[in-house]
């Protein structure tokens, strides 16, 4: 709980304290996005450690790294980080590293894109078989569901002994453990579907496994929905539940978001909402846990962040865009009294255009170059379809039964 008599702009600089021991230095996070920085070979390249490195001098208290893969056979992207035995540690040591200076932490995000795999080098599975416009993946048996604690365990390990500060759990967004919370997408009829506390149990057994190999000082954070914004999908009272069923856990750190990246569902990120999403829902998840929550989507102001926590409707903000078009927001928001960046607006930009062109930026940002940054939506686009194409031949060869593992 935040002392709401203290100056709106102390607040920001307030250290957290995990419930693991760690702390935290202030209450400004950088999100997890996919920056799609990986060599295409699931290890981390030189641009993807200035980047980080650049949101850690920047004043962020903690920086996520967005999807990273707890094994090859389901990534997001080919530009993904992979955890895995023969990862190249010294680069994943040397990223760790410099995304921890200034007193920074930076967590791998740790996720399984499921029946959201990349066609080119997977073939999806989720929770449940679907054959729906635009996406179809076969259904796990008990064998893969049982497999994947192990992942996720081994992955955290990797992650600690390569100096990273903690983890988070990416169960949001419509990835595969977001898509066990679901009802839309969940049609299991076994221990593993149902009731809400039974599509829980896989993030349980994930959540248990990967604390004990970790210890109990490392910090484990979760990313879940608020909402899935679908029909048929996770409700809020539903998502209500579930941070009822974490309080009785060891996380560290709650991360609220919603929405899924299936096709045709509506993406918070891309819409002209001027306010940041789920801060009702944060503010009243805050109501059933002690563990610390994080709100993150659509915080573009300082006063919107000062606001989030003069209502006690959070304990730390995260931010991603705002970030990417200014690396040192941290820093300004919390020394100055100015500072709101820019966003930009594009007119009739093509599908996936927005996306696409933070993306661009974050290659910039890593070269240091991003005051040469001129790109337009559509350019964005073909850049960013172009260099995936390249890495997806280069992740078949790495990893050769990605894309035809039964």
């Amino acid at each position: 709980m935040i002392d709401q008599t203290q100056n709106p702009k102390d607040l920001l600089g307030l250290p957290i304290q995990l419930p693991c021991g760690a702390s935290l230095k202030n209450r400004l996070i950088k999100s997890a996005m996919s920056d799609s920085l990986g060599d295409g070979e699931g290890n981390p390249t030189s641009d993807q450690m200035r980047l980080y490195e650049r949101w850690a001098e920047g004043g962020a208290a903690l920086s996520l790294i967005g999807e990273v893969q707890t094994e090859p056979h389901h990534p997001e992207k080919p530009g993904n980080l992979v955890l895995m035995p023969g990862v190249d540690m010294p680069a994943m040591q040397e990223l760790a590293r410099r995304g921890s200076t200034n007193g920074a932490q930076i967590w791998p995000q740790l996720g399984h894109a499921g029946a959201l795999s990349h066609l080119p080098i997977s073939r999806p599975k989720g929770p449940s078989p679907l054959d729906v416009e635009g996406l179809q993946c076969e259904g796990m048996s008990l064998e893969d569901i049982r497999e994947l604690p192990g992942f996720y365990a081994r992955a955290a390990k990797l992650a600690k002994d390569a100096g990273f500060g903690g983890v988070q759990i990416h169960a949001g967004h419509g990835f595969l453990l977001s898509q066990f919370l679901s009802p839309l997408f969940n049609k299991r009829t076994d221990a593993y579907g149902g009731s809400v506390e039974e599509r829980f149990r896989i993030i349980q057994e994930v959540l248990d496994e990967v604390r004990a190999v970790v210890g109990t000082s490392f910090p484990i954070g979760i990313k879940i929905n608020s909402t899935d914004k679908l029909r048929g999908g996770l409700t809020e009272d539903d998502a209500l539940k579930v941070v009822r069923i974490l309080d009785q856990t060891s996380v560290d750190l709650i991360d609220i978001s919603g929405g899924t990246y299936f096709p045709g569902a509506a993406s918070s990120s891309d819409g002209r909402s001027s306010g940041p999403y789920f801060l009702e829902f944060s503010r009243r998840a805050k109501e059933l846990t002690s563990i610390p929550v994080m709100a993150t989507g659509g915080f573009r102001t300082r006063d919107q962040v000062h606001a989030a926590f003069e209502t006690d409707s959070v304990d730390a903000v995260g931010l991603a865009r705002t970030m990417v078009l200014n690396p040192s927001l941290a820093n300004t928001w919390l020394c100055d009294d100015s500072g709101d960046p820019d966003f930009p607006v594009f007119v009739s930009p093509p599908h996936g255009g927005v996306t696409a062109w933070y993306s661009m930026r974050l290659t910039a940002l890593g070269q240091d170059n991003e005051n040469q940054f001129d790109m337009t939506p559509a350019l964005a686009v073909e850049r960013y379809e172009k260099r995936d194409a390249q890495r997806c031949d280069k992740w078949r060869k790495r990893f050769p039964k990605s894309s035809n593992r039964s």
